[in-house]
């Protein structure tokens, strides 16, 4: 198995986990923006310490880093923040199957960011496979409870906060993989851990500021259930690592695309912890998405 495949599935372990923890936190002892703040909370410092101790351990010299490093890194750090708040938000108004489904939909918009970024293109094949996810994310912004016209169902808070989430979430990949091929390194370790390191003390001081002034009393709610939110740093910090190696040895369209193996995760983390069930119209709206992502596979291979 090539290194970058095994650090995505390892990443959407952990990744799984955090968001099940979250949305936990978010439906009782913070806020939508105190339940993100705690991934950063508790993994920026984690993440200092091993950088540091990596390269005391290695004997080797911090990497050089450039303007456009930092440039990258900010864009990405904050399109991540405003993406997990989209996520965090939409886990309050459909089950959590469903709400990683819509987040998923980074994997559809990647090939659109990339071609604006990195000039990528898309083959015939890849625009079939955005057209079926398209078909599964119009399914899924309509709840099975849902009254009105066509338009009215389509058109919903959940839909908006899906899509949102995903653009920003593509924006946020391509970009870390900007960042990462900036640092002066060999080592694809140790260029991930600069970057996460650099990107999460950024995302870290703007949301405490962000909480400080909009949010009196977050930061200290999110000190208050640390007995679940450090476990949202740990877990933050083990599937950031994961899918910043990733990125570091693979395009973000790739990765991304395998990435939806989280489907399979939350699936069932949906059914055997939240005791949730999908309806007929979300598990179909789940399908085309898989497809979707099954056609990226084969076009991108």
């Amino acid at each position: 198995m090539e290194l970058w495949i095994f650090a995505t599935i390892t990443a959407t372990v952990f990744q799984t986990a955090r968001f099940m923890l979250q949305k936990q936190l978010s439906m009782g002892a913070l806020s939508t923006g105190g339940a993100t703040f705690a991934r950063f909370a508790y993994s920026a410092p984690l993440l200092a310490v091993l950088v540091a101790a990596w390269l005391m351990m290695s004997g080797t010299a911090f990497p050089n880093i450039s303007a456009r490093f930092w440039i990258m890194g900010a864009i990405g750090g904050l399109t991540q923040i405003l993406a997990t708040v989209c996520v965090v938000a939409l886990f309050r108004a459909r089950n959590f199957a469903v709400g990683i489904t819509f987040k998923k939909t980074e994997v559809i918009l990647s090939a659109l960011v990339g071609l604006i970024v990195l000039g990528e293109g898309v083959s015939t094949l890849g625009f079939v496979a955005i057209l079926v996810g398209l078909a599964g994310v119009l399914l899924l912004s309509s709840a099975p409870e849902a009254q009105g016209s066509l338009s009215e169902r389509i058109f919903t808070r959940a839909a908006g906060l899906g899509l949102a989430s995903g653009l920003l979430f593509a924006i946020s990949g391509v970009t870390y993989r900007a960042a990462t091929l900036d640092v002066g390194s060999d080592a694809p370790f140790l260029r991930a851990a600069v970057t996460l390191s650099a990107v999460t003390l950024m995302q870290f001081t703007a949301m405490a500021l962000w909480l400080r002034v909009f949010e009196a009393g977050q930061i200290r709610a999110v000190w208050a259930a640390r007995s679940k939110a450090v476990w949202i740093g740990l877990m933050s910090l083990c599937g950031s690592l994961g899918w910043f190696v990733a990125f570091t040895l693979q395009t973000a369209a790739y990765v991304n695309a395998l990435g939806q193996i989280e489907l399979l995760f939350s699936l069932f983390v949906s059914v055997l912890v939240f005791k949730e069930r999908l309806s007929a119209r979300e598990g179909i709206g789940i399908g085309f998405l898989t497809a979707s992502v099954l056609l990226l596979i084969l076009v991108t291979r």
